[in-house]
């Protein structure tokens, strides 16, 4: 009797489609996780590319027209509103006020803010949380509340004068913000009570930041609390004051608010910024090619600004 053997079975080959190897899906998983930063700051992508990156595109555009923003057929003129600009006296004007106001507001403001700050250092003042909020109310108010209270305060009855009266200055008495002597100053002083909380506040977390075994050795070795500041202290904090004197002079080129809403740029020009001069050219004008313009150099203006002084910070830092 013969035996007959059996070969095993052979496996059936699938004639599904293949399962994905470990590889091809290890490298689809790395592909949705480099996709995955991407999805997150999409739309913020968006909104800075489509208003802010397009707008700037646009005006640049504009501002190689002669149009009034009405029209539907603006005519190009190329750069003849630049060369414009270059002969305009009032533009000119309105560039030095922007300078005598960031001069005066930013070397005031980090003075008065890096005063109070150390002197709120010491351990031994109490209530500095009260005093520290007192100071940074300021900054978080409505520049059209501002503005109003203001305009109030300094007219020629207002409360400003009032007191310059009680004190015997009866001869001082004058509309502050209506006299082009006095009103870019005042401007200036309105600036000053408004922000220098916010110079304060950096100052203050920068003090307490530093090393206290600095100041320690200091007055072991005798020196005065002057020379502490002076040596020790104000060097320690080239970074915030780099930082305020960038903020300061962005925030000069874009002061409007406060300006309009007191003076308007008058009396006669004499608080006129490039803001309210681009306002006055679109609004009231409807020279909508040259406020294209005084725009575009408002830009030019302010990165110019900003890469000179990071350029400085970076080398002071070297």
């Amino acid at each position: 009797m013969t035996t007959q053997t059996l070969a095993p079975p052979t496996a059936e080959r699938p004639t599904g489609p293949r399962p994905r190897t470990d590889a091809s899906s290890g490298r689809s998983r790395r592909r949705r996780a480099s996709l995955a930063p991407w999805l997150y700051i999409l739309p913020a992508l968006i909104l800075v590319v489509g208003i802010v990156y397009v707008g700037i595109g646009y005006t640049g555009w504009v501002s190689t027209l002669d149009w009034n923003g009405i029209d539907d057929a603006p005519r190009g003129v190329g750069f003849q509103n630049f060369l414009d600009i270059a002969a305009d006296p009032v533009f000119w004007g309105s560039l030095g006020h922007v300078a005598v106001f960031g001069v005066v507001t930013i070397v005031v403001q980090m003075v008065l803010g890096l005063t109070m700050a150390v002197l709120l250092s010491g351990k031994a003042v109490r209530g500095r949380a009260i005093y520290s909020v007192v100071m940074f109310v300021p900054v978080v108010l409505a520049p059209a509340a501002i503005a109003t209270a203001f305009r109030e305060i300094l007219n020629t009855d207002g409360q400003f004068n009032q007191t310059l009266r009680f004190l015997g200055l009866g001869a001082a008495d004058t509309a502050w913000l209506a006299d082009p002597r006095f009103a870019l100053l005042a401007i200036c002083a309105i600036n000053v009570w408004q922000w220098t909380g916010f110079s304060f506040l950096l100052y203050q977390a920068a003090i307490s930041q530093l090393d206290q075994n600095t100041f320690d050795a200091a007055a072991i070795d005798g020196a005065g609390f002057w020379r502490t500041v002076r040596h020790i202290l104000v060097p320690q904090l080239s970074g915030t004051h780099a930082t305020l004197a960038l903020t300061g002079c962005i925030g000069a080129l874009k002061t409007f608010d406060v300006v309009y809403l007191t003076t308007g740029g008058g009396p006669g020009r004499s608080t006129e910024f490039l803001t309210t001069y681009i306002y006055s050219q679109i609004v009231e004008r409807y020279h909508a090619g040259y406020s294209a313009a005084l725009s575009v150099v408002l830009l030019v203006l302010a990165l110019a600004l900003t890469a000179v002084q990071l350029r400085v910070y970076r080398m002071g830092e070297d």
